[in-house]
């Protein structure tokens, strides 16, 4: 109920207003069924806007240190996650990254709608990245057909850019692509041959459907490097940012 107050009646219209959102091919999103939408990630408010853009209820695995705050700020800030669909995700590796994965895949088997993003974190420059098999385990993994969407933000990452907290008004895009369907794989086991080929088809789509310039790295990489200097000095409040 929160979620659809929140989205429909009070932060959407304003929203929608103040930043003069435009969506662009949402009929592309099939009105039931298992869906994974797969999203460049560029701002930290990628994950409001998007939402706001269908009819179906949105489902995201959000860095669980948005969920490990204290006091009363960090449970104001738990319960606004989780009633607005975010599903906490242990990126450490192992057994808890797997966890959260089969989060993601409970979602899929209620036949629901779950935001995802393959780089795994934020484009510390614009650019799109190499994608995470993850989303591919879960195309294979779930209990039935799962169609991928991919979707294009555009110009959100102007809108807050990386360290800052007070977003600026500017006008933002959200582009669906054509729904891409996997079901050709249904019943073959997964190898990492199998997941990287579903994963890099579903990158690529999302390198055509927008104007980024792709670089067959990983963002965490990439950003790992350029905060390596800052990192070794003081802690940057954006080092961990999803």
């Amino acid at each position: 109920m929160f979620y659809w107050l929140l989205h429909r009646l009070i932060a959407g219209p304003i929203l929608k207003s103040a930043f003069r959102l435009q969506i662009v091919g949402a009929e592309s999103v099939p009105k039931k069924g298992a869906v994974i939408l797969a999203s460049n990630h560029l701002s930290v408010i990628d994950s409001i806007f998007l939402p706001l853009t269908i009819n179906r209820h949105v489902s995201f695995l959000a860095k669980i240190e948005y969920f490990m705050g204290t006091g009363v700020k960090g449970w104001a800030m738990r319960q606004f996650f989780l009633a607005t669909g975010m599903l906490p995700m242990d990126r450490s590796g192992g057994k808890k990254s797997e966890a959260s994965l089969q989060k993601g895949i409970e979602v899929l088997d209620k036949g629901e709608v779950l935001g995802i993003y393959p780089e795994g974190t934020r484009s510390p420059d614009g650019r799109l990245y190499r994608g995470r098999t993850g989303i591919a385990r879960m195309v294979l993994e779930a209990k039935q057909n799962v169609t991928v969407v991919p979707v294009v933000m555009v110009d959100t990452e102007k809108v807050m850019p990386i360290g800052e907290s007070v977003p600026r008004l500017r006008k933002v895009a959200v582009v669906y692509g054509k729904p891409i369907d996997f079901s050709r794989y249904r019943g073959i086991k997964a190898d990492r041959f199998l997941l990287r080929s579903i994963t890099d088809e579903i990158m690529s789509e999302l390198h055509a459907l927008g104007d980024q310039q792709f670089r067959d790295v990983y963002a965490s990489t990439v950003r790992q490097q350029l905060e390596g200097p800052r990192s070794s000095a003081a802690p940057s409040p954006s080092a961990s940012a999803a």
